[in-house]
């Protein structure tokens, strides 16, 4: 797919982009907008913007070597953004939509890389992998219904998307987080799978306007993610198959669209069972 097969306002319908829809519509041309008018958004939207140093968020040129990609925006605010490049636009408006956890992620990834470097000990590790895995395909699941949680994370796939279904659209918002994941449902595949954290709200929630309840959202997953920090790992993450959320696909208007495990996995056996 290239980045003139639609414009971002051509995306702002669909589900799953509920975050970004109200900037989205603002782009009717074919592919993405340049730096300057993404920088121009920022400073309406998310002005106070600063990566994990504290330094004010900009969208700046890619340099050829991405090397120390965390470190330089931590120090420096830049965020090394392509031009023409739809996974880079879709990560400069997470910085517009989530700026604080987004900031955090950048925290955290410069603490573990210093830790691990006075421990004399080499590589990412888990705790920075699954800060990666959610940054890029992370989406968080609010529910007034603890019930909806609990099933989505032990892989109740069936019963919370078909038998629950009504319950699920009237209790449960899905909120994408990972620009990698915006950019996948563009032209979404079997098998798109999301990173998902799960939290449980009072109903009045849920009729909090968008704005509040994404900026409500946003600080509640920086303080989760940072108190979570010392247990995080890849395997810490809950898989969520988004092709099973009501509403992306037509296919899954039939219980027995659930059933196929090539794509609704059951949850994984504990070791020693």
């Amino acid at each position: 797919m290239t980045s003139a097969d639609h414009s971002p306002a051509a995306l702002a319908g669909r589900a799953l982009f509920e975050p970004i829809a109200p900037w989205l519509t603002r782009f009717g041309a074919p592919g993405v907008p340049d730096r300057a008018a993404l920088n121009a958004l920022l400073d309406e939207l998310a002005p106070a913007a600063c990566s994990g140093g504290g330094e004010r968020i900009r969208f700046v040129p890619a340099a050829a070597d991405a090397s120390g990609y965390e470190a330089h925006i931590f120090a420096h605010g830049e965020v090394p953004t392509r031009e023409c490049d739809w996974h880079d636009f879709f990560n400069a408006l997470a910085w517009c939509t989530w700026p604080r956890t987004k900031a955090c992620l950048n925290r955290l990834h410069v603490e573990e890389m210093s830790t691990r470097a006075a421990a004399g000990v080499g590589g990412r590790g888990p705790r920075r992998d699954a800060l990666t895995q959610f940054d890029e395909c992370g989406i968080v699941v609010v529910s007034a219904d603890a019930e909806i949680p609990a099933l989505l994370a032990a892989h109740a796939w069936e019963e919370a998307f078909w038998r629950r279904r009504a319950r699920l659209r009237a209790t449960t918002r899905f909120l994408v987080f990972g620009h990698g994941s915006w950019d996948q449902l563009r032209a979404p595949f079997f098998g798109l799978c999301a990173k998902a954290v799960y939290r449980v709200v009072e109903p009045g929630w849920l009729a909090l306007p968008a704005p509040e309840a994404l900026a409500d959202t946003d600080a509640w997953l920086a303080a989760q993610l940072r108190a979570g920090f010392a247990a995080l790992s890849p395997r810490s993450l809950s898989p969520l198959p988004l092709l099973g959320i009501p509403g992306v696909t037509a296919d899954s208007e039939r219980a027995e669209y659930y059933r196929d495990p090539r794509q609704f996995r059951p949850a994984p056996r504990a070791r020693g069972t």
